[in-house]
């Protein structure tokens, strides 16, 4: 009898460990002081400058949930939940949407890898790990309006395991209308896949993706065309060296007027210093050229931080962006269209052909 009742507890204790379950709160706060330079009077006849507070310029502030159960065998159950806002208002990054930028649940097994179900950041937020700075506010995102920036809902994802120094990531967004591309509401259909090969000497990353408009269209190389991304990371001891070439290209544009890009070329290049185990320099250059008389434009750009401990940092950036004559490309990433007052509010792009220039000095914490 005892013998069936020490196997019985074992039973059930050996159960209730294969099933271990974990809740993790996470999140980052970050804010600071900026200052612009060139931006556009409210008439659009001149150029002017401000100081204000901010958040997110060298990260996006935000917290999450994230879970794991486990099934036992090297299975998982995943969840994540992310949201951003900003740490000057309180207010959400996405009005009426607490978890904007994930929300998913899905299987993770160590051998077979990841799949999702839900809202996530698109994939092409991929090109983050060969932008210096990390796709912040004044990079790579700025030259190309905020195309890598997007979340995508309705989808279905799969990360692969590591192989050989490979891995493999995929990502399928429905539209969930009566058509399958997108009939006008809500969004479009958006796919994209990319692949990784990582080594302690460098990391190669080739991606392809498609972001439709509502209507299933690719008519807008900012908004709703095809991306193609090569990059690579050189890891040099102290310096991480990095290089980039991305295109944007749309279908079905016609009879677009001169100034109406249909495609864009954009390259960049800088490094990370990683000067002491607290202090980080970073250095980089972004280039665009919008075909169609759209124009070109560099952002030059420095920057750094300095870890007061392993989750507080100072930030600081440095930049500018200087316009060919028939472009108007902003630090940040403006929509498409004249700066100043518009009948949408105002837009900070420069006066075609200026430039712009910004400061921005912050602390960010990590938890």
């Amino acid at each position: 009898m005892k013998k069936a009742l020490l196997a019985a507890a074992l039973l059930v204790f050996g159960t209730a460990a294969q099933a271990q379950s974990s809740v993790t709160l996470y999140g980052r706060l970050d804010a600071g002081f900026e200052y612009m330079s060139g931006l556009p009077n409210t008439g659009y006849s001149g150029s002017t400058s401000r100081v204000r507070a901010e958040s997110g310029d060298f990260g996006t502030s935000l917290w999450g949930l994230k879970g794991v159960e486990d099934l036992g065998g090297g299975t998982k159950a995943v969840f994540q939940l992310e949201g951003s806002f900003s740490t000057t208002t309180g207010a959400l990054g996405s009005s009426g949407s607490i978890w904007n930028r994930w929300a998913t649940v899905g299987i993770a097994n160590d051998q077979y890898g990841t799949f999702l179900l839900g809202r996530e950041l698109f994939i092409s937020n991929g090109l983050w790990d060969f932008d210096p700075f990390g796709q912040s506010s004044w990079s790579s995102a700025s030259l190309v309006r905020g195309r890598n920036w997007p979340q995508s809902s309705n989808n279905v994802s799969y990360q692969s395991a590591k192989f050989g120094g490979f891995d493999v990531y995929g990502q399928y967004s429905l539209s969930n209308t009566t058509s399958w591309n997108g009939n006008g509401t809500g969004s479009g259909r958006a796919d994209g896949l990319q692949v990784t090969y990582t080594t302690s000497l460098f990391q190669v990353r080739g991606l392809y993706d498609e972001l439709r408009s509502a209507n299933g269209q690719l008519n807008n190389p900012f908004t709703a065309s095809r991306e193609y991304f090569a990059g690579v990371n050189l890891f040099l001891g102290q310096f991480k060296v990095s290089a980039v070439y991305q295109a944007s290209r749309t279908s079905g544009m016609t009879g677009t007027s001169a100034g109406t890009p249909t495609t864009t070329d954009q390259e960049w290049a800088g490094f990370t210093w990683q000067a002491t185990p607290a202090a980080a320099l970073i250095a980089a250059v972004y280039h665009v050229n919008a075909n169609n008389g759209g124009g070109n434009a560099n952002i030059y750009s420095i920057g750094g931080s300095y870890n007061l401990s392993k989750r507080t940092l100072l930030d600081f950036q440095v930049a500018t962006v200087r316009n060919s004559k028939s472009a108007n490309f902003g630090l940040d990433a403006n929509t498409e269209g004249s700066g100043g007052t518009t009948t949408s509010g105002y837009n900070e792009n420069p006066l075609y052909g200026h430039s712009q220039s910004g400061v921005y000095m912050g602390i960010q914490h990590s938890f």
